[in-house]
């Protein structure tokens, strides 16, 4: 047999390091090729190494929690030719029973009288697994909003049922946990922002109605055309981009005493996945479509949920957009991206008696938040910036007349 390898992948260089995880397989184990045996974490985000081939585990050099390089070797395989394949006409003789919703309650653990249903929420790998590993289905832990159905969302729950019986032993009142490398990145990236800039944050107030009503009135046929839902981040991407070829300072960063001005539009889209905040870039998204923009957005928020966001889209971006409105955010202070100087805020949108020509109405309003860094953006330039932008949404026919 010969001896392969298991190697960290590239790491880019922005990417200093990254840690060991979780090991999939146990030394002695068959493995197969293309197979995830071994994740590991960057700062920026998760990465799944799989076996270069079949074979049986021979070696792990790096344990869980070890700190590892690019093209470090951290384990070997032992390849074989004479390794059985998986029988996959066992997993496509299971009957697939459909994913369903189950109103739970709003506490950790569910009742014996529930979890007797339980197996009809799980996949065809997630019942083998239990079956296989003789797990106790009461065991389980569903989340606050959904039951868990797959292998490896089975794995993680009872591990976290494990280690929050052993927090329990340890203590009643606190218990203790290492941060992720992309926590401990974004609470470095937090002091630095508040460290080396001058962050200030101007204000403004958008009125929705218009965009709400172009809404209304294309999206079911945007959606037959392009298979994808007409969104509010399309518009506000659109409106950003003509704002930053009005505004070139704002697409631009300082390097020392140099102020280096990007002829690209690169935007930085916010998103929230379990582990924390990743900021995926829309390349050159002056060039993109409406379809094109909500589709990779799209794409985007279902990847990173899946830890499937490459580290190559999550570099660079000349300027974010974060949305807190999603989550309920009425006003706040979006902190900015280093490098870049600026970042926008999105929030809720609630109804609010407003004067227009000397009448009140109600409408849709959202406040929108600038945060930039002072040092190379005047206030005039901040305020002119948002105004664009607001005076975009509120008539979004200046973009087809460039005005």
């Amino acid at each position: 047999m010969n001896i392969i390898n298991i190697l960290v992948p590239d790491l880019p260089d922005s990417v200093s390091d990254a840690v060991i995880v979780k090991w999939h397989k146990k030394v002695g184990e068959k493995v197969y090729c293309d197979e995830n045996i071994v994740d590991i974490e960057t700062d920026k985000i998760m990465l799944e190494i799989s076996s270069p081939c079949d074979g049986i585990l021979s070696v792990i050099l790096e344990k869980k929690g070890s700190i590892v390089k690019s093209d470090q070797i951290i384990g070997s395989i032992n390849k074989s030719n004479d390794i059985e394949k998986k029988n996959l006409n066992s997993i496509t003789q299971e009957k697939y029973t459909p994913i369903k919703k189950i109103d739970i309650s709003h506490d950790d653990h569910i009742n014996h009288n529930t979890n007797k249903f339980l197996n009809n929420f799980l996949t065809p790998s997630a019942r083998r697994f239990v079956r296989n590993n003789n797990i106790d289905k009461n065991s389980i832990i569903p989340s606050k909003l959904n039951y868990t159905f797959r292998k490896q969302d089975i794995e993680k729950n009872i591990e976290k049922k494990s280690s929050l019986n052993n927090i329990c032993e340890q203590s009643n009142n606190t218990y203790r946990v290492k941060m992720t490398r992309l926590r401990q990145k974004i609470a470095e990236r937090l002091l630095q922002t508040k460290n080396n800039t001058a962050m200030l944050t101007t204000f403004n107030e958008v009125n929705m109605q218009p965009i709400i009503s172009l809404r209304s009135k294309y999206n079911k046929s945007f959606e037959q055309k392009y298979n994808v839902r007409l969104g509010f981040m399309s518009f506000f991407v659109k409106a950003v981009v003509e704002s930053l070829k009005i505004f070139p300072e704002i697409n631009a960063t300082i390097d020392k005493t140099d102020i280096v001005f990007y002829k690209n539009f690169d935007i930085s889209i916010a998103v929230s996945t379990p582990r924390g905040l990743i900021t995926p870039v829309l390349r050159d998204a002056d060039t993109m479509s409406m379809a094109d923009i909500e589709k990779k957005i799209k794409e985007f928020s279902i990847r990173s949920l899946e830890n499937k966001i490459s580290i190559e889209e999550l570099i660079g971006g000349n300027f974010t957009i974060t949305n807190g409105g999603v989550f309920g955010s009425l006003i706040s202070t979006p902190i900015i991206n280093p490098p870049q100087t600026a970042i926008l805020g999105m929030h809720a949108i609630k109804e609010r008696p407003m004067a227009v020509d000397g009448e009140i109405k109600i409408l849709p309003m959202m406040y929108l938040a600038l945060s930039y860094d002072h040092r190379l953006i005047d206030g005039k330039e901040a305020i002119s910036f948002l105004n664009t932008i607001k005076n975009i949404l509120e008539d979004f026919n200046r973009i087809l007349i460039n005005i």
